[in-house]
């Protein structure tokens, strides 16, 4: 049957089914990359980056270009002697903390941009480094964000010693994590990939 043969209602259907499966087509893509934003960065980024946006679309677009970001970089993992430099720096760290627990938290803050600079994340302001961090770190940015937070307390004298015990636990989260990470290779594009 020739496309002439059709008559305009057969024509309008066709063109309706068309719309629709190409709608749901849309639909279904869009919710599978929701769905993996929400995986990577966590349930916490993902609607934190929704209420500073104010929508869906917005957000996944910082989200998104938070990932294109991080994958230019060099990341590395650390070497064996930076990794065990860094624990015997930490636990320095957490022994200063029962004579000085506010120069210890700040000592914690600094150590982790140190770990961060060695595996090749810029260290800027604390909300670059802290979206950069989201991008391979969402079980443990919130915890960052929250020792900041105490930090930042602390700072203008209003952080109690708990506030203090709390901040050195969410540092030493994000610590663990980039430091005890699995060895792993950069891609030519920046991505990360587990060996062995």
């Amino acid at each position: 049957m020739a496309l002439s043969d059709l008559s305009t209602m057969q024509i309008a259907v066709i063109c309706a089914v068309v719309v629709v499966v190409g709608g749901v087509i849309v639909y279904l893509l869009q919710r599978r990359h929701t769905e993996r934003l929400r995986v990577r960065f966590g349930e916490e980024e993902y609607e934190r980056a929704m209420m500073e946006r104010g929508d869906r679309r917005r957000a996944e677009a910082v989200l998104d270009e938070r990932t294109k970001r991080v994958e230019s970089f060099r990341l590395r993992a650390l070497s064996n002697a930076d990794r065990v430099r860094f624990l015997n720096l930490w636990d320095q760290v957490q022994a200063h903390f029962v004579d000085a627990p506010s120069g210890a938290v700040m000592e914690a803050d600094q150590l982790l941009g140190d770990v961060m600079a060695a595996r090749g994340y810029p260290v800027a302001d604390f909300e670059q480094r802290a979206a950069d961090i989201s991008v391979g770190h969402a079980g443990v940015i919130q915890n960052y964000r929250a020792a900041h937070a105490i930090a930042l307390s602390q700072a203008s004298g209003q952080a109690t010693t708990e506030d203090l015990r709390r901040a050195m636990i969410h540092y030493r989260a994000l610590f663990e994590d980039l430091v005890r990470e699995p060895d792993a290779v950069t891609t030519e594009h920046g991505a990360w990939r587990k060996t062995g």
